[in-house]
């Protein structure tokens, strides 16, 4: 029976993090989906592999009983033992010591094993994962007495999830958005982005991923990121601007325009305001996600604009000012 390199069919090396699996799953499914192949059955075939590597690896306890084995299975080789002669026994089942009698393992233990069957699966996989699942008997060294049982059990298949990063503008976050989306085989989707989302907000679309071979759909998940805004800075529902002012406003009183993401406010400014001060203008801020209707509040702090050019009687004038102050 040959040796499956779950390594080497997913392009990663021994040492590769779950999130390097992933990714290199990712990858590579996308390719080879029999969605975007279609009648392609060297594709097909690819993506069960690709698909059997990811069911081992992608699991600490398989992915350790994987390498136990194939640190065994190539000190094996290297020896000069031949594939037929390996003793199965401790990577199939319990075993008698006398080679006799051998328990298989049935279909319902090889669901709890695994996690749910995805059919299709190679001799390699399930004779070392659960040679019993599909009943065959490939005499592997098993003796002549080992049970075999066959099930016609409907198993349930596996719905992998996407996940797929999209950037909108802080208007986009305010007010909401529809975004179309056209993935590699050409499908294009509307996704709605509710009002109120940030940066780190998932948005799930029901049945929108990525779909395992022969089985359902899965969900695409929109991770939000939300760019940064010219004026405005986020803090979580809030919003803060920085808002210059004139400084004979600041001094002797008056109003000022602020933006909003509606529309300009007036802002009522107190004589002798100092520079730097914080004002709040409360509903003006952003929407809440899980209730629109509340709004976060709009933090103004006000920076004076110093004159500039002044003509020779405004600086006698500011002179005369800084006399009076006894400065």
């Amino acid at each position: 029976m040959e040796y499956r390199d779950y390594y080497q069919i997913l392009g990663v090396e021994k040492n590769a993090s779950q999130d390097d699996i992933r990714k290199a799953f990712r990858k590579m499914a996308r390719k080879y989906h029999p969605d975007v192949n279609h009648g392609d059955k060297i594709a097909e075939e690819k993506f069960k592999e690709i698909n059997e590597a990811n069911e081992v690896l992608s699991d600490p306890e398989k992915r350790r009983k994987y390498d136990q084995f194939g640190a065994q299975w190539q000190q094996y080789t290297r020896g000069g033992g031949r594939p037929e002669d390996f003793d199965w026994t401790r990577w199939t089942g319990a075993g008698s010591t006398g080679g006799a009698t051998y328990r298989t393992v049935s279909p319902e233990e090889f669901e709890q094993m695994f996690g749910g069957g995805l059919g299709g699966f190679s001799d390699f996989f399930e004779t070392l994962f659960g040679g019993g699942a599909r009943g065959r008997s490939s005499g592997f060294g098993f003796g002549a007495n080992r049970q075999t049982r066959t099930t016609t059990s409907t198993r349930t298949r596996r719905k992998y999830d996407s996940e797929h990063t999209l950037q909108i503008t802080l208007e986009e976050a305010f007010n909401g958005a529809t975004r179309t989306l056209q993935f590699e085989d050409g499908r294009k989707i509307e996704a709605k982005i509710p009002r109120g989302v940030r940066t780190g907000s998932k948005v799930r679309l029901s049945g929108q991923g990525g779909r395992a071979y022969g089985g359902e759909a899965g969900d695409l998940y929109l991770h939000i990121e939300v760019l940064p805004h010219a004026l405005f800075q986020r803090d979580g529902d809030d919003l803060r601007i920085n808002l210059p002012v004139d400084l004979y406003t600041l001094l002797l009183g008056g109003t000022a325009d602020v933006p909003t993401l509606e529309k300009p406010v007036k802002l009522t400014i107190p004589p002798e305001t100092a520079n730097g001060k914080l004002f709040r203008l409360r509903g003006l801020g952003m929407p809440n996600l899980r209730n629109p209707e509340q709004r976060g509040d709009l933090y103004a702090r006000v920076e004076v604009q110093i004159p500039a050019r002044l003509s020779a009687e405004e600086k006698e004038l500011f002179s005369r000012l800084r006399a009076l102050q006894g400065r």
